[in-house]
């Protein structure tokens, strides 16, 4: 008979070999695992500083070509009939003003309280029609009344708005009192206003002033004002903020996009010899001539430790967009 075969097995040197060989593979899949969530985390990061620069130059491009129109062409030939014209920011007709990180603007307190603008960054202010506007059927002088047409929305208007009202002769701005929805009337008299004349030039004297009577498929809209600033917000960053006037006169303030960490605006003005200049270079009479904005926001990724520097910055992408933004209406 034959004698059985020995069983053998490996050698300790054999399971060594194997297990360090085991090791090496799983540290390679490991490594290949976490370059991938690095890079996954990156172009997420990449991708949110994207989508925070079409968000901001987006509605910031809306009003910058919005301002300075009143939907008749004659903003240059404003009256302004709002009592508070010389007290409050959005009273009085300018089309744009921007304000270097030097600069007070009056619309918003800089500080470091949630909301307040911050420190070293510029804030930029827009004035126009807010939205579009509706042609009138009807405006009596004598009783303060303006009518829309037939097939305007009921909620075109509402109690106490600012409005710009104008044809092809001239705009004038004033406040509107009560709004009557089944009727599609504005009623307004001298509350919240200088005169109730509504002519051009700007009248005070006396509770009508220069009387005119704007005919029929004249244009009335809301009054629209506008402060974009870089503020901060309420989870210790900063974020690019709005105050917007509202229906009915109320003021909002609105935490638009965070991220936006900084704004540096640089303005063209028609006829200078300079390209783009900031606003403080910009002399009181020129801010007419503003046809363009050059704007340029500094963003942070909302996702720290994505950068390949970990140490700077909380490890936060960065990254800098510059737009250009022309006033459709101040070309020509």
């Amino acid at each position: 008979m034959s004698r059985p075969l020995r069983s053998r097995g490996f050698s300790l040197v054999e399971l060594m070999v194997a297990m360090a060989l085991g090791l090496v593979i799983v540290g390679g899949v490991v490594s290949v695992l976490m370059a991938n969530k690095r890079s996954y985390r990156t172009n997420e990061g990449l991708a949110q500083v994207q989508e925070t620069g079409r968000t901001a130059y987006e509605l910031i491009a809306r009003d910058v070509r919005q301002s300075g129109t009143t939907g008749c062409d004659n903003a240059r030939r404003m009256s302004n009939l709002l009592s508070n014209a010389a007290s409050a920011w959005w009273a009085a007709w300018e089309g744009v003003h921007g304000y270097d990180n030097t600069e007070t603007d009056s619309a918003v307190t800089t500080g470091t309280t949630v909301g307040q603008r911050v420190t070293g960054t510029d804030s930029l202010r827009l004035r126009g029609i807010d939205g579009v506007g509706f042609p009138i059927e009807s405006h009596t002088t004598g009783s303060g009344q303006i009518v829309l047409r037939a097939g305007s929305p009921t909620t075109a208007l509402s109690d106490n708005d600012a409005l710009i009202i104008c044809d092809f002769d001239h705009s004038t701005m004033f406040q509107g009192g009560t709004w009557t929805p089944g009727s599609l009337m504005m009623a307004y008299n001298i509350t919240g206003n200088c005169s109730t004349g509504m002519g051009f030039p700007t009248n005070c004297d006396g509770s009508t002033g220069l009387v005119y009577q704007f005919q029929r498929n004249a244009w009335v809209g809301r009054l629209g004002a506008v402060d974009w600033y870089i503020g901060n917000n309420s989870r210790g960053g900063r974020s690019l903020f709005r105050i917007r006037l509202d229906s009915g006169g109320v003021l909002r303030t609105e935490e638009v996009v965070a991220g936006v960490t900084d704004m540096q605006i640089d303005y063209g003005v028609n006829g200078s010899d300079t390209i783009y200049t900031g606003a403080s270079a910009v002399a009181a009479g020129d801010w007419a001539k503003v046809n363009s904005v050059f704007i340029t926001l500094e963003i942070d990724s909302s996702d720290a430790n994505v950068s390949t520097d970990s140490s700077a910055n909380s490890g936060k992408l960065h990254r800098r967009y510059t737009y250009i933004i022309t006033m459709r209406n101040r070309v020509t």
